[in-house]
């Protein structure tokens, strides 16, 4: 086998992993107010019976309730997460903002069923997110400045050494620059001509 043949049956496996990837994915998604709807299939009352286990819903005193809540929860949850897997954009990572949001309300929801404690978690949920949301907004606009930076041709490193002042439109350095040729007695052609 030469190489020709051997680069066009490898080409051939990765088109059909690629194809098979995208028909389960696209399957998910087209099916996934099904997976939604499955909270129908439970049983109404507070406990569930099979031969597996049994599930008491405390918090809702309702499994197929409880059963609504979780699959409001995992559908968006699992759109979210097949998002951010398959996005080739350079944001993609703001996806995990709602993606964090949603997967923190599934366990507050199942521990609130569990152990009928609500006032634990549920009270304060942003002051529990706003780190991760303050390191992924952050990660984003580091990568945003990144790509700038490649597109537009700008040097990050030039920014930083004209240390720009926050309340003066010129920098120190232009400052520096003003009084050295103050300084040196010049004309004043001459120093708009240095300018």
């Amino acid at each position: 086998m030469d190489k020709t043949q051997l680069k066009s049956k490898l080409s051939k496996n990765q088109r059909s992993k690629y194809l098979l990837t995208g028909s389960i994915i696209a399957i998910i998604v087209a099916f996934s107010p099904y997976i939604f709807y499955l909270y129908e299939i439970f049983p109404s009352g507070p406990v569930w019976e099979n031969s597996l286990f049994t599930y008491e819903s405390k918090y809702y005193e309702d499994v197929a309730t409880a059963a609504w809540t979780y699959f409001g929860k995992i559908t968006p949850l699992l759109l979210l997460l097949i998002w951010f897997f398959t996005c080739k954009h350079w944001w993609y990572h703001a996806i995990l903002v709602p993606t964090i949001m949603y997967g923190y309300q599934l366990v507050t929801a199942v521990y609130q069923d569990i152990y009928m404690n609500i006032d634990v978690i549920d009270t304060d949920q942003l002051i529990y997110l706003a780190p991760f949301f303050i390191i992924i907004i952050s990660f984003v606009y580091l990568i945003r400045i990144k790509i700038f930076d490649k597109i537009y041709g700008i040097d990050l490193s030039e920014i930083e050494e004209t240390n720009i002042s926050v309340f003066s439109n010129i920098s120190d350095k232009e400052l520096e620059e003003m009084e050295d040729l103050k300084e040196s007695n010049t004309t004043e052609e001459d120093y708009y001509a240095k300018l």
